[in-house]
């Protein structure tokens, strides 16, 4: 699957080793794509502002030593080369290494990077093997292609926000970037897929990859139940559109939620709560009549979930094989004996903040390629003079001259 490529890169037995990837994108959707393609082994080579570097180096509290929590959360693995763009010296050294990289992910507006001449059509003229992804708010083109692309914004227009929250109250989004997070995945899945059409053609491709898309995409059976049916789901709080009971509950000391998926289940959970009888009533004997009759079996469920505590109902419902579950905050997650042995907290020593607690990668039990970090992130302009020397053929004193006309950042370390 590699490219054409000079110079020497960082050793990985991963299952993308050897692919070169350069990214240019900033904040979330981009660089956590590009975090998966380097603990699958890629070389991420994260190129940045000198200035000021991706935004979110500074977004914070909390901060490891100057390295902020956001900023670390998704560039492991990754070198970071800092060059100014504004210079033809930068543009030309970021045509240089796209002309070596296989891969090529950004996300300025639409038209920045033609501007640039850093487009896809004019660096795939010297390197046609280059996958280049481009990630936008709402598309290359299309009445909204203009509009920035924030998270949030997206999480407004996308369906999420109507469909989340207490019945009756505001729409409300996700606690996390949801819909970044969602556009990385099909970030990296969009460019491994082009990188395997790259095998059998020769050529690589343009990916145009909107958020707006990823979350639409995502809106997934309530998306698809508008539809079918032409009728706007409603906010239901913890509860689901399409299953019942399958919701949060109070107990008499916390929440438990209850993921009842079929009716042997819904069986087996009224044995729990001494009300056998409900998996024959013909409100509650089927799914779809349990849907229907919502609003008179979730009371009588509450009430009796709100006399005992989590645990015993916990206890319980694991003995009858019924799905439930506690609420963790996320101390209890990291402090778990799952958390331990799934291993999703993993250490790294990062030049400027010590040792880090990073969080670990779904994708660490692959059985022959799992991924695994490929080294902490990267300070800004950590490894802009190892890339131009080591990757492009610079020599120490060009790239000090580069650095001394503001068209690179070299890094505390290498200023002297």
């Amino acid at each position: 699957m590699s490219g054409a490529k000079t110079g020497s890169t960082a050793e990985s037995s991963g299952a993308l080793a050897g692919i070169r990837v350069l990214d240019m994108s900033r904040v979330l959707a981009g660089p956590f794509a590009t975090q998966i393609l380097a603990d699958l082994g890629a070389e991420v080579i994260k190129v940045e502002d000198p200035a000021r570097g991706d935004e979110t180096r500074a977004w914070g509290p909390p901060f490891a030593g100057s390295e902020s929590a956001y900023f670390l959360s998704v560039n492991r693995g990754k070198r970071s080369v800092a060059v100014n763009l504004k210079t033809e010296a930068g543009r030309q050294i970021v045509r240089e290494l796209a002309g070596v990289s296989d891969v090529l992910i950004e996300n300025l507006k639409p038209g920045d990077m033609a501007r640039y001449g850093l487009d896809y059509e004019t660096l795939s003229v010297e390197n046609p093997r280059l996958v280049y992804c481009s990630i936008t708010g709402f598309g290359q083109s299309g009445p909204m292609s203009r509009l920035p692309g924030y998270d949030f914004a997206v999480q407004a227009m996308c369906g999420i926000m109507s469909v989340t929250g207490a019945p009756g109250g505001p729409p409300t989004k996700v606690g996390v970037a949801w819909v970044d997070i969602l556009c990385g995945l099909f970030a990296a899945v969009a460019i491994q897929a082009a990188l395997r059409a790259r095998e059998r053609s020769g050529r690589g491709q343009y990916i145009d990859l909107s958020l707006w898309d990823a979350g639409v995409a995502a809106m997934a059976n309530l998306a698809q139940a508008y539809l079918v049916s032409g009728k706007n789901p409603r906010r239901l709080g913890n509860a689901h559109a399409q299953i019942v009971p399958y919701q949060l509950f109070d107990t008499a000391d916390g929440h438990l939620v209850v993921a009842v998926g079929n009716d042997a289940q819904f069986a087996r959970f009224c044995q729990c709560l001494g009300r056998p009888e409900w998996s024959a009533d013909p409100r509650f004997a089927t799914n779809p009549a349990r849907v229907r009759h919502r609003d008179e079996l979730i009371p009588l469920v509450a009430g009796i979930l709100r006399g005992k505590p989590t645990a015993k109902w916990l206890d319980l419902l694991a003995r009858a094989q019924v799905p439930a579950a506690p609420v963790w905050e996320l101390s209890d997650v990291f402090e778990s004996d799952l958390a331990a042995h799934r291993g999703m907290r993993w250490s790294v020593e990062h030049p400027a903040a010590g040792t880090v607690d990073l969080v670990g990668s779904p994708l660490q039990h692959m059985s022959a390629t799992p991924a695994q970090s490929q080294g902490p992130p990267p300070t800004l302009g950590q490894h802009t003079e190892e890339v131009l020397c080591g990757l492009l053929g610079y020599t120490p004193e060009q790239v000090r001259a580069l650095a001394q006309a503001g068209a690179i950042g070299i890094g505390k370390e290498h200023a002297a």
